[in-house]
């Protein structure tokens, strides 16, 4: 698939299926012959999981900042290998790894988002990932997810 760069929110929405309240990925901006991905996420108080996480201390959910993560694999996915939801293929979570986290993620803040592809056979792939603010380490993570055609 040809994929100019950077990625806006709508052109992301055309590679994978995730709407609102659950897209964690606002802008790509780099990516490197289907083995590497940058992007962020816009942390705002508007999101949802601010009302209850944690009320007068808003602070962004660690699986979430996992969730942005392993979506930002799946764009990876589908803007390298060239198949489409549209045709029942999906990026799944097979697995999380050596989780760590380093400083919170709070409204106003820039989360950047790095994933690099270190191995995968068979459709199941490993990616090191890592989230940061203002050059600080959020969240580091080994997060393997699983390339299958659901349905067509």
């Amino acid at each position: 698939m040809d994929v100019k760069l950077p990625l806006d929110h709508e052109q992301i929405k055309a590679l994978i299926p995730h709407r609102y309240p659950f897209l964690m990925v606002d802008r790509v901006t780099e990516m490197e012959d289907g083995t590497l991905i940058r992007g962020y996420k816009n942390v705002s108080g508007n999101e949802d999981f601010f009302n209850g996480h944690f009320p007068g201390r808003a602070i962004m959910p660690g699986v979430m900042i996992l969730e942005a993560l392993a979506q930002l694999g799946a764009i990876l996915g589908f803007a390298s290998s060239g198949n489409r939801y549209e045709d029942g293929f999906l990026y799944l979570f097979a697995g999380i790894d050596n989780v760590r986290f380093k400083r919170s993620v709070v409204p106003g803040d820039r989360l950047d988002l790095e994933l690099k592809i270190v191995g995968g056979k068979r459709g199941i792939y490993k990616m090191e990932c890592r989230a940061s603010v203002d050059g600080q380490l959020a969240c580091s993570a080994d997060i393997m997810c699983a390339e299958r055609q659901v349905s067509s």
